[in-house]
């Protein structure tokens, strides 16, 4: 190796220490990675690229945004594999990358940008907050609890039901033909958003029928209306999951439990074991956390739960000392294709 590789950043063959040293370098500076994912989403990048390569010029042109910026925004992202450069000096989208373009089916763009908007990135910045207190600083941040900063700003309460439900498009339907629900029963999503799961759910049976529970602002963007082969198959019901819900065969929480304590996740499940059809079944739809060194997207967002909001990712053991303190029985956990798994309990 001589001078010029060293000075290019290489690691290879470099002493142990020095290899190590800037790993660690390379680990402080990951953040700028997202930093430049937000932006080009924020920016509608990927649409541009819809029709084949271009110049960062050529982007330019067609954004407004500045060339020399832009290239070197996209030059990063290339390394992270969603861009690719010819060398010419074109851009081009791959097949992950494509996923940023807006109002095509499976984008994450709103996901992306929820992921990466300040109600997440501010109180991350805040980590040793949590590890002193053992508590959220979203509320030193933003003056308010999570949920109630979203109460009185429609605007980011907007990023973040659009970021979920572009989160849920890709891992819907996987997760409900994973579990396999049978041909006939009523399923009751709750705080089920827009109706995505709903949705995804009833496809797989036609007998099936189905309850979407949310709040009132929440249930006024559902999906489920347009559906003609949903038709007369669902109904919405308004109301606070932790006060009651409606009754039904499968009672689903869908990256709910997350956002909760301990005792407010008890307080609900008790709620879905009082509202549960003879012999009905809970499904908690959430990450399950493997007690090992294995990389799992929920140990990422179980950090963002620590900040954000009060709640966690949890094991298999946790979730059976959630049952049963709730007088519930965990009786399976379905794996998915998904990063989430179907902990399903019954009335014990």
């Amino acid at each position: 190796m001589n001078d010029t590789e060293i000075a290019r950043g290489s690691t290879a063959e470099r002493p142990h220490g020095v290899a190590d040293g800037t790993g660690l370098i390379d680990e402080a500076l990951a953040y700028a990675a997202p930093a430049a994912l937000r932006a080009v989403a924020a920016c509608g990048v990927a649409d541009h690229l819809a029709d084949g390569p271009r110049t960062a010029r050529e982007l330019a042109g067609t954004t407004g945004l500045d060339a020399g910026a832009l290239h070197r925004v996209l030059r990063l992202l290339v390394t992270r594999g969603l861009f690719t450069e010819d060398p010419e000096g074109r851009f081009a989208l791959t097949t992950r990358g494509a996923l940023l373009r807006g109002g095509v089916p499976g984008s994450l763009r709103d996901a992306v940008l929820m992921l990466t908007d300040p109600t997440f990135w501010g109180p991350a910045a805040r980590l040793d907050h949590c590890l002193r207190t053992g508590e959220s600083v979203f509320t030193e941040v933003f003056g308010v609890p999570f949920f109630d900063h979203f109460a009185r700003d429609p605007a980011t309460a907007a990023v973040f039901h659009d970021g979920m439900a572009a989160m849920s498009s890709v891992e819907d339907e996987p997760i409900a033909r994973a579990y396999g629900f049978p041909a006939t029963g009523t399923v009751v999503d709750i705080g089920g958003g827009r109706g995505g799961f709903l949705a995804a759910a009833l496809r797989t049976a036609p007998g099936l029928t189905g309850v979407l529970y949310d709040r009132p602002h929440v249930l006024a963007g559902h999906v489920l209306g347009p559906a003609a082969d949903l038709a007369g198959r669902w109904t919405i019901a308004e109301g606070d999951f932790f006060e009651k819900v409606p009754t039904g065969d499968f009672l689903v929480l869908k990256r709910i439990l997350h956002d909760w304590t301990d005792e407010q996740s008890v307080t609900l499940l008790r709620n879905c074991r009082r509202a549960l059809a003879p012999g009905g079944r809970v499904l908690v739809v959430d990450a399950v956390i493997t007690p090992d060194a294995r990389p799992h997207q929920g140990k990422t967002l179980d950090l963002l739960m620590m900040a954000s909001l009060v709640g966690r990712e949890r094991t298999e053991d946790e979730f059976r000392a959630l049952f049963t303190a709730a007088g519930l029985r965990l009786t399976r956990i379905v794996p998915t294709p998904a990063v989430l798994g179907v902990v399903e309990g019954v009335a014990d």
